[in-house]
């Protein structure tokens, strides 16, 4: 399966990387010229005029970007290279309601979102090893499933377009009160004068 991947920064790069060692990577974009240029030249792979070139290009699309308009913008932006079957999987981290209307603006087009945010930080896509909770159609998902496993090491269909992001906001809620927890027993062991 034909893989573009839009945004290379401290996420998108280390996916791309790993897209590309496994032979799926075909082409790459971002909306500083010279990241895609730069690894681009140095994995020999496609860089893309623009988003709609490479979705032209891909049947599937992976986006690493950074917010809810970023990710309406680029989907904007890719309609008219999209046709109906391809697949636009987004793993950034924003609201449910974002992707939500992400997946109404695909779908004259006949494409499928798969709203997909992963937790494991830059070293589990450096590793391969994200995790990854994905709002969408079953069938969607299993059609790119060969393709994840380059990306991840555990993927999760969580229910509809919106419920992946959902679970992102679940488990960021869980981590910070775990980190405030350690915190508060940290300084509490401090007080007691313990070491």
């Amino acid at each position: 399966m034909k893989t573009g991947v839009i945004g290379l920064g401290a996420m998108g790069e280390p996916m791309a990387r790993n897209l590309h060692r496994t032979g799926y990577l075909e082409a790459v974009w971002n909306r500083t010229a010279e990241k895609s240029h730069q690894l681009g030249n140095e994995l020999d792979v496609t860089v893309a005029a623009d988003p709609a070139a490479l979705a032209l290009a891909c049947d599937l699309v992976i986006l690493s970007v950074s917010a809810d308009a970023d990710v309406l913008d680029v989907i904007d932006a890719l309609l008219p290279g999209l046709a109906a079957g391809k697949v636009v999987l987004d793993t950034s981290t924003i609201s449910s309601e974002a992707a939500r209307q992400a997946a109404a603006r695909l779908q004259p087009a006949g494409a499928h979102f798969l709203d997909a945010p992963v937790s494991g930080g830059m070293e589990g896509a450096r590793k391969g090893t994200l995790a990854m909770m994905v709002g969408g159609e079953a069938a969607v998902l299993n059609r790119v499933a060969p393709v994840l496993d380059a990306i991840t090491g555990r993927v999760e269909l969580m229910g509809p377009v919106g419920a992946g992001q959902a679970t992102k906001a679940v488990n960021q809620i869980m981590a910070a009160g775990i980190n405030q927890a350690v915190s508060e027993a940290l300084a509490f062991a401090a007080a007691l004068e313990l070491p």
